[in-house]
């Protein structure tokens, strides 16, 4: 509900409120606290809490670095050097090791386990002086034309208030305010669903290739294998609906069948012992119609989410909480230039999902896959490539030139091979249109 007029009787005052405590949330709290402003944290849940979403990028630890959570996260990560792609289509497996990228000072990153990842970041925010609230559910913001009244629930049904000049929505998937504004979009260009779970006793590669992300594409999608250090391993199948909608037997017996066709990742799991619940979620790839308004801005999932195949989910969402914190910090130091912050907010917000988004359209395609597994580094575009694996789209890496002769090699791929395009296109195609009539089933329900 929005108004315009201001409600009384609030039971709290801040600067700037923050619906969520995962990376997103926690990070803009860390950085707005800092810069001297009332933050009041938000989360719906309890931490440690089971979330998806394990392995991080190269260009997340300098975030890290800069939080100053690097040593926690590393005494609870398992060390990731590169990524291996396994195609059945192909005789050979290909590894990409990320200091062979552009900028060879982010040579790896980690695997983590995200109830402790984000536990350790939402502790931080707390440290750092911003109120965290934990088991408190927003159930309603009312815009006013200066700020908004947030009201929230807690686990024991209590309910308060707090008035707030700035509301950032850091809500994950629930999309708080792009529900609340009917904001949101889903993208049937690429719709997934996935199931996962966790084994003990996975065969995992040796020295420093133990903590590698392998993909494992299959017929209907692709596998992660990620290796924690715990000793147990994430797997998960992503796949298309119309996949999904073959289940004719319990959640468990079908991610088994799963993989049991994919020899490659069977033989990695032959022996291993599944030892959590067989879980899914149906991965809608959606896009808000905005990034911002006045009083407001959407960061990380809040405002978009797309196929994580190139684990990009916790970078974008601490990402989008630096420029955001810069954004707000702008907005309520100097009014006069609030639209102009927001606009630079905007124009990065934008920038993430839009270069890897190029990437995941096309990664199920034959002929990208082949530039994949196969890759050349004729004018460093094999570099760049692997910069964009390591998530380096946000710096000063000189990247972009090689990233564009990347494209026109596959322009130019896909018009010498107009039977294969034709094919692909017309799979996709299909794959799209079974998405839109089922989103049209459930709309009609």
């Amino acid at each position: 509900m929005q108004s315009n007029t201001q409600s009384s009787g609030v039971d709290h005052v801040c600067d700037v409120l923050i619906i969520g405590g995962g990376p997103a949330g926690t990070t803009a709290a860390v950085l707005l606290a800092e810069k001297g402003h009332r933050v009041t944290v938000l989360e719906k849940a309890r931490h440690p809490r089971f979330h998806i979403g394990e392995s991080l990028l190269p260009s997340n630890l300098p975030l890290l670095e800069r939080l100053g959570v690097a040593d926690e996260v590393k005494a609870i990560g398992m060390e990731k050097w590169g990524a291996e792609f396994v195609s059945p289509w192909h005789e050979h497996h290909q590894t990409f090791e990320f200091a062979e990228a552009w900028d060879k000072s982010m040579p790896y990153a980690y695997q983590v386990r995200r109830s402790e990842f984000d536990e350790i970041l939402i502790r931080n925010a707390g440290r750092k002086g911003a109120e965290v609230i934990e088991g408190c559910r927003v159930r309603e913001v009312e815009f006013l034309p200066e700020g908004a009244i947030v009201r929230a629930e807690y686990d024991d049904r209590r309910s308060e208030s707090w008035q707030t000049r700035f509301v950032i929505d850091a809500s994950g998937r629930d999309t708080f305010l792009g529900n609340l504004f009917k904001a949101k979009q889903r993208n049937p260009k690429h719709n997934s669903s996935s199931i996962y779970g966790h084994f003990r006793d996975a065969r995992r590669h040796e020295g420093r290739k133990e903590g590698h992300i392998t993909i494992f594409w299959f017929e209907h999608g692709w596998f992660w294998f990620i290796p924690l250090a715990d000793g147990t391993t994430s797997v998960g199948m992503v796949t298309w609906p119309y996949y999904m909608k073959t289940r004719k037997k319990p959640l468990k017996e079908f991610f088994l069948d799963g993989i049991a066709m994919c020899p490659p990742l069977a033989e990695r799991l032959q022996g291993a012992e599944l030892i959590s619940e067989i879980d899914a979620t149906g991965n809608f790839s959606y896009v808000c119609d905005r990034t911002h308004g006045a009083n407001y801005l959407l960061l990380g999932d809040a405002y978009a989410f797309i196929d994580p195949v190139f684990s990009s989910g916790v970078l974008l969402a601490m990402n989008s909480a630096f420029i955001g914190a810069d954004a707000v910090d702008a907005c309520l130091r100097n009014p006069a230039q609030a639209q102009a912050a927001l606009d630079n907010f905007d124009r990065l917000m934008k920038h993430g999902p839009k270069e890897f988004s190029w990437f995941i359209y096309r990664v199920t395609n034959p002929i990208m896959r082949d530039m994949f597994m196969a890759p050349r580094n004729i004018f460093r575009v094999k570099e760049a490539l692997l910069s964009v694996l390591a998530g380096d789209i946000f710096g000063k890496t000189p990247i972009w030139g090689s990233l564009r002769i990347f494209k026109l090699i596959y322009f130019i791929a896909m018009l010498s091979n107009p039977v294969r395009s034709f094919t692909a296109w017309r799979n996709r195609k299909r794959n799209i249109q079974y998405v839109e009539a089922s989103i049209q089933g459930i709309s009609s329900q």
